[in-house]
């Protein structure tokens, strides 16, 4: 697995994205940075860290989507990897928020961003930016924001828990290849944040009540409405309070 290590940049998708227009790279090259000054997560939101506190690294995939149809499968991959490897620290209350958010309990320890471009030849490539509050213990003005230092009260390795991802990451995207994506879903909805309750909802300034009950294969989140007739909402187009 070729790791790139970098101790400040604006952006560790940027950086890859560039990487990987200008030479070849192996399949799982990972760039990490300490400090990313210009990091962002779904739709332009901007991501801030602090500097060398927690893990923050982009992973390059490519040659595994044959249809950009498919594209919300690798997030369900990611997300679930993630959630693999802080099941084995023992992290409490975890949960993956639709559609790209690490929760425990109701803080938001970490996020997802996956960037993807079709080459001429049709072949889909996968920038997967994953960010994570590790050691960090301020988050001034983020009442929703938490790290695996404050759940536990202890600092932890982010190389060795990069590593943790990355192969798990590895052995879900091949279950991906090989069509066996059952056990990702089942893993995925499992873990869906406020799943099976009802939560209050808005969309465009109205508010409403509805139920999770899961999200389609193409990243929709299905919603239960008071009718019991169930929508689909595309990202961003509905935000769930909490």
């Amino acid at each position: 697995m070729n790791i790139i290590k970098l101790n400040a940049i604006n952006s560790t998708n940027d950086y890859l994205k560039s990487l990987s227009a200008s030479q070849y790279l192996e399949n799982f090259t990972i760039v990490t940075a300490e400090n990313q000054t210009a990091g962002r997560g779904q739709m332009g939101a901007k991501w801030d860290v602090e500097p060398g506190k927690n893990l923050t690294f982009s992973v390059l995939i490519k040659d595994l989507l044959l249809d950009i149809k498919e594209i919300f499968y690798l997030n369900a991959a990611v997300a679930v990897s993630i959630v693999q490897a802080l099941e084995t620290l023992s992290i409490p209350d975890l949960s993956i928020k639709w559609p790209n958010d690490i929760l425990a309990g109701n803080k938001k320890i970490g996020g997802i961003l996956i960037e993807n471009s079709v080459k001429n030849n049709g072949e889909i490539y996968s920038i997967i930016g994953i960010g994570l509050n590790v050691n960090q213990k301020g988050f001034d003005g983020l009442a929703k924001a938490s790290s695996l230092a404050l759940l536990t009260g202890k600092e932890y390795d982010k190389d060795i828990f990069m590593a943790v991802i990355a192969e798990n990451l590895k052995r879900n995207a091949a279950a991906l290849m090989h069509k066996e994506s059952d056990l990702i879903w089942n893993k995925y909805h499992s873990m869906l944040f406020k799943k099976n309750l009802p939560m209050p909802f808005e969309k465009e300034t109205v508010r409403f009540m509805g139920i999770i009950k899961g999200v389609s294969k193409t990243g929709s989140l299905m919603v239960q409405l008071e009718d019991e007739s169930i929508a689909e909402y595309g990202i961003k187009e509905v935000q769930l309070l909490y």
